[in-house]
């Protein structure tokens, strides 16, 4: 038996009051540059901390949006609940996107 570990280039959480996932599992109502949130992810998780990551939105079966925002992964912590892993953590919003803007922000984990 091994440790399961994620290693995430990205930031995914799920849309804005999604039923049935916590606050922090959710994108924030608004996204706004300078400001800081907490993520919550469940699993063991590795987040890039030297730099700007893309922010998308899962819908699960990593089925990811295009970069939303840059964001800033400030710290995060894995725990334990219920004998079960999670990743906790604070992020700070660098730069918004538009949805409909085509422009590439992104090419893998080197920001453009």
């Amino acid at each position: 038996m091994g440790i399961q570990v994620e290693f995430n280039p990205d930031l995914a959480l799920r849309k804005f009051g999604t039923k049935g996932r916590l606050e922090d599992e959710c994108l924030p109502r608004e996204l706004t540059p300078l400001h800081i949130h907490n993520f919550l992810k469940e699993g063991q998780r590795n987040y890039y901390l030297q730099g700007e990551i893309p922010l998308v939105e899962t819908q699960g079966n990593q089925q990811l949006s295009r970069p939303l925002a840059s964001i800033e992964i400030i710290e995060y912590t894995n725990f334990l609940k219920d004998n079960k892993p999670y990743t906790k953590g604070r992020f700070m919003i660098h730069e918004v996107y538009n949805i409909n803007d085509k422009t590439i922000h992104f090419e893998g984990m080197n920001k453009i």
